[in-house]
């Protein structure tokens, strides 16, 4: 029988309450029948060296992984570290948040077209779940089992197809065996202690493309060489570990919201669905602190503390941002931009 992968994703430190509901998840995934569980450190952490991230790296089926980040935060942190596959939708759902606000959304704006997830797809399902959504195992256990239903489901449908397309197998009354196992035998190589090896803390972003045009402004906003350009002129985090710990900066100036920090205080830049383009629930100025203009100019500020941190000068909105300004309304003049319009008016 193919087995389904399972992963849990420990939380960064040793908080006693999140460390009970990861055991007691992984100890209820054993118990179900057809399902490969493994437990790694903090998803985020994991650098290219780390076993849990070659572990991760040698699924080659449906993939099932379990973190305390947002699912969509997780989903593009595992394509940005070449575990790709196609978003599987998940049927549980986070607590409803009560500061929410209750008025219907507005219809969502046409948006530009994204560029999408590089290459192509692997004939998989990746279907990533927040740790956050419950404080019992019983929802994730549920969830899994139900993951595991519509795998199997969609693996016989593809049997049945190229069985109805192979008709020399039918004529001579062969049975169509099973894919080959999905688990490699190589995984026996991946023993526990070896995936729960200690991971260094990291921060950097993560670029979700099913929202990124490849406008490139952050390439043109960050200054500390964290993006860059690939053989396809699509942008990349090609230096990730040369963004400043806490910075989230280059979030607040994508136009589309597809620059993720996933451990970031803020839902909208860590990852949340409340942070879509368009049709928001939420205005901006409750999840970026301020309207459009605010956010950049928040950026900004972000910006120059990290410079000048690094003994660089600070450059303001004078670096950057010509995209975002040619799109910025003209603000009201003061007192000082009257003078010179009257100066102007009199020809001096």
């Amino acid at each position: 029988m193919t087995r389904l992968t399972v992963v849990v994703s420990q939380a960064p430190g040793k908080h006693p309450a999140k460390r009970a509901l990861e055991e007691s998840v992984v100890a209820a995934l054993l118990m179900e029948p057809g399902l490969e569980v493994s437990v790694v450190p903090n998803l985020y952490d994991l650098g290219p060296d780390h076993t849990g991230r070659l572990f991760l790296g040698a699924v080659r089926g449906d993939l099932v992984v379990l973190s305390w980040l947002y699912p969509r935060a997780a989903f593009w942190l595992l394509d940005r570290d070449g575990i790709q596959g196609h978003f599987g939708e998940t049927q549980l759902k986070p607590p409803a948040d009560d500061d929410e606000d209750d008025t219907p959304a507005e219809p969502a704006a046409e948006k530009p077209a994204a560029i999408g997830a590089a290459g192509t797809l692997p004939d998989r399902h990746i279907y990533t779940l927040d740790l956050r959504d419950a404080n019992r195992a019983e929802p994730f256990v549920a969830e899994v089992r139900r993951i595991a239903a519509e795998c199997r489901d969609r693996r016989d449908a593809k049997t049945r197809e190229k069985a109805a397309n192979s008709p020399a197998i039918l004529q001579l009354g062969l049975a169509v065996s099973n894919p080959a196992p999905e688990v490699p035998p190589a995984f026996a190589a991946f023993t526990p202690e070896a995936l729960l090896a200690p991971a260094n803390r990291r921060w950097y972003p993560v670029i979700d493309y099913s929202r990124c045009t490849n406008c490139l402004e952050c390439l043109d906003f960050c200054l500390f060489g964290v993006y860059g350009v690939d053989s396809l002129e699509r942008i990349v985090t090609e230096n990730q570990d040369q963004c400043k710990k806490g910075c989230p900066a280059c979030s607040r100036v994508c136009p589309q919201q597809a620059i993720i920090f996933p451990e970031y205080k803020s839902a909208a830049i860590a990852g949340a669905e409340t942070g879509a383009v368009g049709g928001l629930k939420i205005d901006l100025s409750r999840l970026f602190g301020g309207d459009a203009g605010d956010a950049v100019n928040t950026a900004v500020a972000e910006r120059d503390r990290e410079l000048l941190n690094d003994g660089r000068s600070a450059v303001g909105a004078a670096v950057g941002l010509a995209k975002r300004q040619a799109d910025r309304p003209a603000a009201p003049k003061d007192d000082l931009d009257k003078l010179v319009d009257d100066l102007d008016a009199l020809g001096l």
